[in-house]
């Protein structure tokens, strides 16, 4: 048998070593991209975490921290809080500007393409609301004059291991069960954040009927491997015996128009000008306001 020439063992072993580590790079890089493209795993039950101001009924008139101009104020002013007690209100949805706030679970699921195994959408459902598709596939928004829903409609793409979610279409809802509205032109973008056990989603609005500037609220929820999300069967009941096409309200003028707004100015020793400050009370400078106010009592 013939022997080999050294410098041709040395060749391959050489040419092994490059392609085997390129292969190696190129595997591993192709990993990363793919990682970065995917993000990360959301799906699991949530339930969210008492200590923000994210859970349980907002008192009347309490407007501090929204950039609400002179139409939402006006109308906040009108809202009586009976008007959930009508037929119409009592099964109602809550909207995607709200529901992530509201002390409801959460459930987030995959939908994954049978062949490329890519997750092409996800699902979000609250207790007390519909399934809310985000999809991923890059499809365009639909017309603005496609009909809204309570769910709007949403596309998602990663930025690093962040989803973002923008959502359009969304039919006009309360921000705050307090009487302070959106209109149906809002839109909305989502934030969420996954720390282990642990979720972060933050929500940027706008509405140019209504606010002035973006609104900026966060949420937190927790991973609870034992809850079930149970089904929300909804009766309406006459709760309240009322005239036929009575619809509770405030009108202007009246004692009950702003007293009952102010009731929680009064409560807390708050101005009623910093009150109705809309987006200055989103800033620290607004503190001076209050103690402006408080000294001229």
């Amino acid at each position: 048998m013939h022997d080999i020439p050294r410098a041709l063992i040395l060749a391959g072993v050489l040419a092994a070593t490059l392609f085997g580590a390129g292969g190696l790079r190129s595997h591993a890089q192709q990993e990363d991209v793919n990682t970065t493209a995917r993000g990360i795993d959301l799906s699991g039950e949530w339930t969210p975490v008492r200590e923000e101001d994210n859970t349980g009924n907002t008192e009347l008139g309490d407007w501090v921290g929204i950039p609400m101009n002179e139409a939402a104020r006006l109308r906040a002013m009108a809202w009586v809080a009976s008007i959930q007690t009508l037929p119409e209100w009592q099964c109602r949805p809550h909207a995607v500007s709200y529901i992530s706030r509201g002390p409801s679970q959460l459930r987030i699921s995959q939908e994954v393409d049978p062949v490329s195994r890519e997750v092409t959408a996800w699902h979000l459902e609250w207790l007390r609301s519909i399934d809310k598709a985000v999809y991923m596939d890059g499809r365009p928004h639909p017309s603005e004059n496609a009909p809204h829903t309570w769910g709007g409609f949403s596309t998602g793409q990663w930025i690093g291991d962040m989803l973002k979610i923008h959502t359009t279409h969304i039919k006009e809802e309360y921000l705050k069960r307090d009487g302070v509205f959106h209109s149906d032109r809002i839109t909305v973008n989502q934030f969420l954040i996954r720390r282990g056990n642990y979720l972060t989603f933050i929500l940027v609005e706008y509405d140019p009927a209504y606010l002035t500037e973006p609104l900026i609220r966060s949420t937190e929820y927790q991973v609870d491997a034992h809850q079930n999300i149970p089904p929300y069967p909804c009766n309406v009941v006459e709760e309240v015996s009322r005239p036929r096409g009575i619809v509770p309200h405030n009108l202007p003028g009246t004692a009950q128009y702003a007293d009952d707004v102010k009731d929680f100015a009064n409560r807390y020793n708050i101005p009623w000008e910093v009150v109705t400050a809309g987006a200055e009370t989103m800033y620290p400078e607004i503190q001076d306001k209050i103690k402006a106010g408080r000294a001229r009592k």
